[in-house]
């Protein structure tokens, strides 16, 4: 059924309203006037229908919690129970009266992310630009200039060898015959383990040939495992239809080699992508590339996009700068990048890449120097956010990781500004 609504019109008698005793000059307290809650309820009213099972939670609720948990990096668990604790988390969430119980379970929180959908958490997105705008911390001036980059998302998986990608391959097919009531020949359960730790200690021996033994005897058992479900499935369409994707995935594992393309990294996430970024500290990263496109004088995000295939810089260039534009409504003029952006093939905007000397006004200068300001806002949304390592599942979890990063980086944008206001106030002496 339509989400409840959060009505708090009457009174209770022996309780007192959290707006008559919570601090109004508190940033959260101001961060809640300024979302346009109606904008957001009306939009994912629509993914429920009418009379049919239980009415789901306020869309108030969940989404406020979900903005609280990008804000400080929290999982979905410490967020439930950071809201019970904190009284100004509730009153952000459309409640007037202190709550003492959790008002829905952690997993709950993941439902409702799939079912908005990317589309959803950008719509999320969008709210808070407008709130941006609306309490001052940016101009809608200044969103016509902005920068633009990309980084990348790694996903929450072990660095990938062969002898683990087998080792987990036959742990998985493993564990679903034995769900499923299929009876192999042999499992390999101690046997790929012992030889998955000697492979270990082999190459942290530098005894490559024996560690390339073990993992040529861990592949032959997974191929023989393998062969094994596959033949007693075949029979079966109903249970060839559930193992289908997983022994894809094994059938690939199995016949991959060095040079091959699109390499399978995980068999829990099969989409990730090895990413080489040019860095010394970190030669690969497995996940997916990210683009990012903030206001050049206030570091505001106005896109937040995770892309897939590992595509050039300069071909994303324009999709991310029309969604700019369409999540923020003001048309973008100017463009700063680096000189990965070479050859975007954008005409009516113009685009300023890093290292250009001729025809360079001092003014001009200055602002294409200021192209940098977007890393360090890449680092806060690694380190205190959520883009450092991506615990969503599926390529779906890709972008709604990426953008909702963009939301809880506004958010604490404009916390930021608001708490710079008061102080400024609160150093005015009277006279």
């Amino acid at each position: 059924m339509k989400p409840k609504k959060i009505n708090h019109a009457q009174g209770r008698l022996f309780q007192q309203r959290l707006s008559s005793q919570l601090n109004p000059s508190n940033e959260l307290y101001q961060l809640s006037k300024l979302i346009d809650w109606e904008f957001l309820e009306k939009e994912f009213s629509g993914l429920f229908v009418e009379k049919m099972g239980a009415s789901a939670k306020p869309v108030r609720l969940v989404v406020g919690i979900i903005m609280l948990q990008q804000m400080n990096g929290f999982s979905d668990e410490g967020a439930v129970e950071e809201w019970v604790e904190n009284p100004y988390w509730q009153f952000f969430c459309g409640y007037d009266y202190l709550e003492w119980e959790k008002p829905i379970d952690p997993s709950s929180l993941s439902r409702w992310r799939n079912r908005i959908g990317k589309d959803g958490a950008e719509k999320i997105l969008q709210a808070t630009i407008n709130a941006a705008i609306k309490g001052g911390a940016v101009s809608a001036r200044s969103l016509s200039k902005v920068i633009a980059d990309t980084t990348v998302m790694e996903k929450n998986i072990a660095f990938p060898t062969d002898a683990k990608l087998y080792y987990n391959g036959i742990k998985t097919i493993v564990r679903m015959a034995k769900d499923y009531g299929i009876e192999l020949r042999q499992t390999y359960t101690f046997l790929s383990k012992r030889a998955l730790r000697k492979a270990s200690q082999y190459v942290h021996a530098r005894q490559m040939k024996r560690a390339e033994k073990e993992r040529k005897r861990l592949k032959t058992f997974l191929g023989r495992t393998y062969r094994d479900i596959k033949n007693k499935v075949a029979n079966s369409p109903l249970i060839l239809k559930v193992f289908e994707p997983v022994l894809g995935i094994i059938e690939k594992i199995l016949t991959q080699t060095r040079e091959s393309k699109n390499k399978i990294y995980s068999i829990h996430e099969p989409h990730v992508e090895c990413i080489s970024k040019g860095k010394t500290h970190k030669k690969y990263e497995f996940g997916c590339k990210v683009s990012l496109v903030v206001t050049l004088k206030d570091g505001l995000a106005l896109s937040v996009q995770a892309l897939h295939g590992n595509p050039y810089d300069g071909h994303t260039l324009k999709t991310a700068l029309k969604e700019s534009e369409n999540l923020s409504g003001v048309i973008i003029k100017e463009a700063f990048v680096d000189k990965g952006y070479k050859g975007h093939l954008i005409e009516n905007i113009q685009i300023h890449i890093s290292g250009k000397k001729k025809g360079v006004t001092a003014w001009l200068r200055k602002k294409i120097n200021r192209r940098q300001a977007i890393e360090p806002q890449i680092g806060h949304m690694k380190n205190e956010g959520k883009l450092g390592r991506n615990f969503l599942k599926g390529i779906i979890g890709d972008y709604l990781n990426a953008t909702l990063c963009g939301v809880g980086h506004n958010l604490k944008l404009i916390v930021r500004k608001l708490f710079s206001s008061r102080q400024a106030k609160q150093a005015i002496i009277p006279v």
